[in-house]
């Protein structure tokens, strides 16, 4: 079964969504919104406790797969789809790693460096143009690889835990947390939800999600033997109302960046996906495994 392509995340291939602008308007204008509408880690919180706010939450699934990589000081740790770096920074100053983060995105990858060096991290944290499903890395470079939120747009799935696994030095650790299909969706379901789909298309753009037992196939085919297969749907659900509280506390300033049509359609994507998640066609996974 071929998941369906509705994109749940800001950059990547594919069609346009109106979020994505050139590369300069995107990182000044597009990325502030969306930290203010997601919170600043820019990724689904992990709700552990009743009163946790989002940026706790979000804060909380970072450390959960950190935990499940294994992560400690010294290691060399490959962030595959790094964004503007905040993550790779993250872990080099919470765990004494030594981090190379990847994007497709030459603005991202140049905002990037720009924020280690504001952290001075630059001797610790470094960044790279490269593609997750073709690195370019010799084999065994890497301790870890570390892949957040960012396999959902990389179309080829198997091509990127092959490359995972081609860099890992024997013993190394995958990490894998995004966004997976709980339940088949069959074409007369895409056919029958297509407004609603249209809708995270034009506000995320565009994805292809698989189920997690998929990416536990794939992962072990690559050469992992997997030791954490981790649904944390019911978890994650409360990250919705957090997008939500944002977009009313920050109205105007998201407005003012994006207007009021995508402020409105993201609000509306919101209660989609939400829906979706309670539905159980959509939710949240993590994976990890040890290279054999």
């Amino acid at each position: 079964m071929h998941a369906p392509e509705v994109r749940l995340d800001r950059e990547g291939g594919g069609a346009k969504s109106p979020w994505e602008h050139d590369p300069e308007v995107h990182y000044d204008r597009i990325m502030p919104a969306w930290r203010l509408l997601m919170g600043r880690n820019l990724h689904y919180g992990c709700f552990e406790a009743p009163d946790e706010d989002l940026d706790a939450a979000t804060d909380n699934l970072t450390r959960r797969l950190a935990k499940h990589a294994r992560l400690n000081a010294g290691l060399d740790v490959l962030d595959v789809g790094c964004g503007d770096g905040q993550n790779s920074c993250f872990l080099a100053e919470q765990f004494g790693c030594r981090v190379t983060g990847i994007s497709t995105g030459k603005k991202g990858v140049e905002r990037a460096r720009e924020f280690s060096r504001a952290r001075a991290l630059t001797r610790q944290v470094v960044f790279r143009l490269r593609d997750g499903m073709d690195n370019g890395f010799p084999a065994g470079s890497f301790d870890r690889v570390w892949v957040l939120q960012s396999s959902h747009f990389m179309l080829d799935k198997r091509r990127l835990l092959d490359e995972c696994v081609r860099v890992l030095r024997p013993g190394g650790r995958v990490a894998v947390g995004d966004i997976v299909l709980r339940s088949p969706l069959p074409m007369v379901e895409i056919v029958r939800h297509r407004e609603e789909f249209l809708l995270l298309h034009r506000v995320f753009g565009r994805a292809k999600m698989e189920p997690l037992e998929t990416y536990r196939s794939l992962a072990e085919e690559s050469g992992l033997r997997v030791d954490v297969l981790e649904d944390l749907s019911a978890q994650t659900l409360p990250t919705f109302d957090g997008w939500r509280l944002n977009a009313h506390a920050h109205r105007d300033r998201v407005i003012e960046l994006v207007g009021e049509t995508l402020w409105r359609e993201f609000l509306s994507a919101c209660d989609v996906l939400e829906a979706f998640w309670k539905q159980g066609r959509f939710g949240y996974g993590m994976l990890a495994g040890v290279k054999l």
